[in-house]
């Protein structure tokens, strides 16, 4: 690649806050809803495969159900933990604009793959149940682990790099930085809505390589469209060579913070880089302070970090306590991926005569929530709140948080509830033994625990991207977001540990195990009752942390 980058290229003034100048508000909008448009064909492409594939486990691989909704999570959430690579790739080498077109190259190979695997599958091994050969299980997992690769500088940088296009130390454009998360993850759930109600039911009923091979063109289309936005985006401004890539900043500081434990204050050389940290550094995160200390005698460059540096450090710790309790959020809402869909396949799906509902379709709930939600939230919530709180966002980042998690939990609640009474139904009509007898019991009792995980994620999720953003210092913003999606990948591993640990404890796949393939002898109320008072406990440390926490300063000039 040319050493004159797209960024380069594109720059030619830069203001004093470090972004390209001279842009209005309409400018601004057109590169966000560039940028936004990517982010739809991604999460069409995705949801394209991860909101029907344990299903495909399960039928055309034919994993058993615990095994396939181990996997899925596993995938899911190896695929939102490699976005902390992508992230710190972006910036501390590349950038975050030439992180995105290499790391969608990668996604469209992965996807093609994939559409190849699923080609070469024989039509008898959906039949028959079949297992197919081990070159076409490798080649399977391959495909969507490459595309979990791809992922990685794809998820964290788009995001942020639309976030860019808003100046927080800017009054009114911070607030518009808000009002674009919003949209962010409206429009993301009209892409995730279209993939569910399309691609699902091809992949159901007409076939899998096509249901694979529509997202693999969506990914296509999102990177032209990438690329024909480039002279309209606002660029953060590069970093000189000279400056210390913000990794080795601010690992100095942990560095010389262990080294110098023994020095006193008396210690202390004076000069000028060397000051007092700010006053909003916590009393607890004192022990970085020592990094500011240089012994007598000693090189001022070599030995000691800038007042910055050790905020900087400071800002990244006080994060990871909010970090670990958003964990206990993220694994009921990997959920709906796995069980929810496997316990629609067990209802009455039919909506006309001879035509049935794909249980996957049920996803398209959530979006459905999302959008409303996110509507009625930005157009209505924010504003009278804002009136009450004073706050230009309306309510805090934390509270909004907080919120979403009292939800999660209550959703667990009637998840639990529900499946108690498709299980007294099945009881009821004699199916006990009988796992592919339809439960007369209508798919639609579903639609509560859809509903309002979307509610959940208009809260918690959006909340949480906004959050890891906003919070962290500027040169990091794409690990940041990537904090987010480690968040919900490390809660979907989580889950898949919980799951398979529950299933050994339990039995296997016997008459007893929680998660027996055979639902109707399977205790899924069990489990969505474990995770709502995970979810009560998850909620009640968050708050206890939350109130310690003290917001980053953003200077207005």
């Amino acid at each position: 690649m040319s050493s004159t980058t797209a960024e380069e290229n594109v720059i030619d003034a830069v203001d004093h806050r470090g972004f390209t100048a001279g842009r209005s508000n309409t400018g601004k909008w057109r590169a966000a809803w560039f940028i936004i448009g990517v982010e739809v064909s991604e999460r069409f492409a995705n949801f394209g495969i991860s909101s029907n594939l344990i299903n495909y486990l399960t039928g055309p691989l034919g994993q058993s159900t615990a095994v396939a909704a181990a996997n899925v999570n596993a995938w899911f959430g190896i695929s939102t933990l490699l976005p902390v690579l992508g992230a710190f790739v972006a910036d501390a080498f590349l950038g975050r604009y030439r992180t995105i077109i290499i790391a969608s190259l990668i996604y469209i190979l992965g996807l093609a793959f994939l559409t190849l695997s699923a080609f070469l599958v024989p039509k008898t091994t959906e039949v028959n149940s079949s297992s197919p050969s081990s070159f076409l299980k490798a080649l399977f997992f391959f495909s969507i682990y490459l595309v979990a690769f791809g992922q990685s500088g794809h998820k964290p940088c788009v995001q942020a790099f639309g976030a860019d296009q808003f100046d927080e130390k800017d009054p009114q454009e911070k607030i518009e930085r808000s009002t674009f998360f919003n949209w962010w993850y409206l429009t993301m759930s009209a892409g995730i809505f279209l993939a569910i109600l399309v691609v699902v039911y091809i992949q159901d009923n007409v076939s899998w390589a096509l249901g694979f091979g529509i997202p693999s063109v969506f990914m296509v289309i999102s990177l032209v469209l990438f690329v024909v936005g480039r002279r309209s985006y606002r660029y953060s401004k590069r970093r000189q060579e000279e400056e210390i890539n913000p990794f080795t900043r601010i690992g100095r500081v942990f560095f010389f913070a262990v080294k110098n434990q023994r020095l006193s204050s008396s210690q202390l050389c004076e000069d000028e880089l060397v000051a007092e940290p700010s006053q909003e550094s916590p009393q607890k995160l004192r022990c970085l302070n020592k990094a500011l200390l240089v012994p007598n005698g000693s090189a001022h460059r070599e030995t000691s970090c800038k007042p910055r540096d050790v905020e900087d450090a400071t800002t990244l710790v006080r994060l990871i306590p909010i970090w670990l309790t958003t964990l206990t959020y993220t694994i009921p809402n990997a959920q709906y991926m796995t069980f929810f869909t496997k316990q629609g396949v067990t209802m009455e799906r039919t909506i006309f005569p001879g035509v049935k509902i794909p249980p996957a379709s049920l996803q398209v709930i959530i979006s459905i929530s999302i959008i409303l939600s996110v509507s009625i939230y930005d157009r209505v919530l924010v504003p009278i709140s804002r009136k009450i709180t004073k706050d230009s966002c309306g309510i805090t980042m934390l509270k909004r948080m907080g919120t979403g998690m009292v939800v999660a939990s209550l959703t667990m609640m009637i998840a639990a509830l529900v499946e108690s009474k498709r299980l007294e139904t099945a009881k009821e009509h004699g199916l006990i033994n009988q796992p592919k007898a339809t439960v007369p019991m209508s798919i639609w009792w579903l639609i509560p625990q859809y509903l309002l995980l979307g509610m959940a994620d208009v809260f918690t999720l959006v909340g949480m991207q906004e959050f890891f953003y906003s919070q962290i210092p500027t040169e990091l913003r794409s690990i940041g977001l990537a904090l987010y999606f480690s968040a919900m990948g490390v809660g979907s591993l989580l889950s898949s540990l919980l799951v398979s640990l529950i299933n050994l404890a339990t039995g296997g796949d016997d008459e007893n195990s929680w998660f027996n393939s055979n639902l109707n002898r399977a205790h899924l109320d069990y489990f969505y009752a474990l995770l709502a008072v995970l979810s009560a406990v998850g909620f009640s440390t968050f708050l206890f942390v939350s109130r310690l926490y003290i917001y980053r300063r953003v200077d207005v000039v």
